[in-house]
């Protein structure tokens, strides 16, 4: 049916002297398709760096995962893992965030921490300065496995250099945070823990992340809008306490999660 369909519209193209390309901007509904690139641009300067910066230490800064811009353009939102429990006030060490991206090049700016949720490891930052351009969060509508997605963060840290860098793929399911393991050897303290105070669905994904991704948002491929934020500690942490070697599988918290917290904080 849709090569019949395909052929049908490049027939009408030529009848019209318009690319068959366009006549696949519309999606139903009426939303308008964005091209790749033109997301990886629209998200990259809302992407930022989230460490701490201590003056007498080589390196000062000090890469600890990633974040992004939400809400009113001053909060950013990470995982919790991603944010020190302690600093070292004696030696000047202070929580930031860094934006690489956006024409006013790159800026540091100081951050402390306004809401925490442990539970499903978020955390959001209040940063000083002028707003920032926040990302759109989706609203309640249902993630399908098979959905195309893509995320941007710092993979790997300074490693590779502090620049953003996006990968694209599919929610390959929605499967719950911990399960029960085969046999005793396979449960840890952590699957316990988890198991107790109850699971919740994440999103499995296809394309590989990578420490320093943690806290990133991933986005739909439609529009850009965020529908979770990566980590690669936490989930995987519990996910994968059966396997005797780490896996390449990626893992996301639902954004709605995100929403409470600055429903709350409002």
């Amino acid at each position: 049916m849709f090569p019949m369909i395909l052929s049908a519209c490049r027939r009408l193209a030529g009848t019209l002297s318009v690319p068959v390309a366009a006549l696949f901007l519309v999606l139903p509904g009426g939303a308008q398709a964005l091209e790749l690139p033109d997301l990886i641009e629209h998200v990259k300067p809302s992407v930022v760096v989230v460490g701490t910066y201590q003056r007498t230490r080589s390196p000062a800064f000090a890469m600890r995962g990633s974040g992004f811009i939400v809400g009113d353009g001053t909060l950013v939102a990470t995982n919790a893992h991603v944010v020190p429990e302690v600093l070292d006030p004696s030696g000047g060490e202070a929580l930031v965030i860094q934006v690489l991206a956006g024409r006013e090049g790159g800026q540091q700016r100081a951050a402390r921490m306004v809401a925490l949720d442990r539970p499903h490891d978020l955390a959001l930052l209040r940063i000083d300065g002028a707003p920032l351009p926040p990302l759109a969060l989706a609203s309640g509508a249902t993630v399908r496995e098979g959905e195309a997605v893509a995320f941007t963060g710092f993979p790997i840290g300074g490693i590779l250099g502090l620049s953003p860098v996006t990968h694209r793929g599919i929610v390959s399911a929605v499967t719950p945070i911990a399960l029960p393991g085969g046999n005793a050897q396979q449960i840890n303290e952590k699957v316990i823990r988890r198991l107790k105070s109850g699971t919740f669905d994440v999103y499995q994904l296809d394309a590989t992340a990578y420490p320093g991704n943690s806290g990133g948002p991933l986005f739909e491929m439609r529009n850009g809008e965020v529908i979770g934020i990566i980590n690669m500690v936490f989930v995987k942490g519990t996910k994968e306490a059966a396997l005797s070697q780490p896996s390449g599988i990626s893992f996301a918290i639902p954004v709605h999660f995100l929403r409470e917290m600055l429903g709350n904080l409002k």
